[in-house]
């Protein structure tokens, strides 16, 4: 309990401290001219208020992420609550913030050309290619996993109310999100639904404080393994809990919410501060699933991780909890938490994937027809990985939610040093991403299958030589970034 409470702590302070140093650092102008106005279409460039665009942001890169991810992390043990707090304050804040904020000085442009204007033409079609598939990815997960709750939630009545019912409705609503303009559906519904996920979060919170159980501190063996499987903590761990640490997926979406500030001084409280808030959200779903799996029956002498691990998904741990905690308001609150929160970022993935299609092929996005040519072939290519078994689904998108990232944070790096202001706020998390995306894939089941101590030296070999690629880019290649 006291590591809990010390690390929501540690988090608050992180924004207050850390969030202003990185704010000084990149130096907000007030008199930017803001793409809401100078790019105004009516359907992606807008002026929303502060507090809308806030909530907003929270749910498009909340999703499940923080709640599933948390789950499945705190498996490893104490861990989890370092990489929470540790990667949200220095490496995914950061990177939510200094991508909303290109990309506002970039004039609202998407990842891949933020990345491309500061890394060159080469990283510019990678990232296309990139970002459009993880966001296809995250699209077909998100479809999948509401879908598959759903089914179980409700009635059998043949085709009604199952898996594939519920996959063609949610689909149909992601078509509609994606294409009407921003404020008509998501500026309207989706604030509420943020509402709900933070409420949800606080009845857990206050549960944690007053329901019976065991929870991990910090003096628990932080650095050793406590997952049953015995699963090593890195790069599991931080590949594991990706949306309440770091994740590159928010890269796609942080442009959205830049569209629409109407201040460069909102987006610390909008980019860093929602990412610090899903950071809070991960940890409480943390907490309360080794808490609450500490008063299940098990065999005798089972673990709290081992009883946590025995509930499977964590979909069933969420539903638990919620009830068993909050009773009815908590069931309401678990449908809106496992539900509608994925669904929430589904639609966003494709609206990202059609804007950043729209960015390189130049192609005006005010007319309905021109936004369903872009989106045709995200939909079909969705279609067929339904097909595909959600895990390994799963796994792919975690890898390549995380190289994304670190992508993301080198750009960052270059934006800075150009400008010379202190790039060490995107070059050290630049360089530990590295070392996490390289050696998660050459160890991976879904990778090379390499022992452990061979992807770690992999990894950190490759952290080198992007460092010094780093060097010699920024001393020796021109920059053309017309921005600057």
């Amino acid at each position: 309990m006291i590591t809990f409470s010390v690390s929501l702590v540690c988090l608050l302070i992180g924004y207050l401290l850390y969030g202003a140093v990185v704010e000084r650092i990149f130096k907000p102008n007030d008199a930017t001219k803001m793409p809401c106005y100078e790019k105004q279409d009516g359907v992606d460039f807008m002026p929303l208020p502060a507090w809308r665009v806030f909530l907003i942001q929270f749910l498009n890169i909340a999703g499940t992420g923080p709640i599933f991810g948390a789950i499945m992390g705190i498996l490893f043990g104490p861990a989890a609550y370092l990489w929470i707090v540790f990667g949200c304050i220095f490496a995914g804040a950061v990177h939510d913030y200094l991508c909303g904020m290109i990309c506002i000085r970039d004039g609202g442009v998407s990842l891949p050309e933020i990345i491309g204007n500061e890394l060159g033409g080469t990283m510019r079609i990678v990232m296309r290619i990139g970002s459009m598939v993880l966001l296809v990815l995250v699209g077909a997960v998100f479809v999948t996993t509401p879908a598959a709750l759903l089914d179980k939630m409700t009635p059998d009545m043949g085709w009604f109310f199952s898996n594939g019912f519920w996959l063609t409705i949610i689909f149909l609503y992601f078509i509609l999100a994606t294409l009407l303009p921003i404020d008509k559906l998501i500026g309207k519904v989706y604030p509420l639904f943020g509402l709900a996920l933070l409420l949800m979060a606080v009845g857990i919170c206050w549960g944690i404080y007053t329901q019976e159980g065991w929870m991990p501190e910090i003096t628990d063996a932080p650095f050793v393994t406590h997952h049953p499987k015995g699963l090593p903590i890195f790069p599991l761990l931080c590949v594991t809990i990706a949306c309440g640490a770091i994740s590159g997926f928010h890269g796609t979406q942080s442009p959205l919410m830049a569209r629409c500030m109407t201040s460069e001084r909102l987006g610390r409280p909008i980019f860093y501060g929602a990412m610090i808030t899903e950071g809070v959200v991960a940890l409480i779903w943390a907490a309360a699933a080794i808490k609450f799996a500490s008063t299940l029956p098990g065999p005798e002498g089972a673990t709290a991780y081992e009883k946590l691990a025995a509930l499977g998904n964590p979909a069933i741990v969420v539903k638990e909890i919620s009830v068993g905690w909050l009773g009815t308001a908590g069931a309401v609150l678990a449908i809106l938490g496992v539900v509608a929160a994925p669904i929430t970022s589904g639609d966003t993935a494709f609206r990202s994937a059609r804007l950043i299609a729209a960015d390189f092929l130049g192609y005006d996005q005010k007319s309905v027809k021109h936004r369903l040519i872009l989106c045709v072939p995200f939909f079909i290519i969705t279609t067929g990985l339904f097909f595909i078994d959600f895990a390994v689904l799963w796994r792919y998108f975690a890898w390549t939610n995380q190289t994304l990232a670190c992508f993301m944070l080198w750009a960052a790096a270059v934006w800075l040093t150009r400008r010379k202001h202190n790039c060490l706020i995107a070059f050290i998390p630049a360089l530990f991403m590295a070392v996490v995306s390289t050696s998660y894939i050459l160890t991976a089941p879904e990778g090379f299958r390499l022992p452990l101590p061979v992807g770690l030296a992999g990894g950190f070999l490759l952290m080198a030589v992007q460092g010094f690629h780093y060097w010699k880019y920024i001393h020796h290649k021109p920059y053309k970034n017309k921005a600057l």
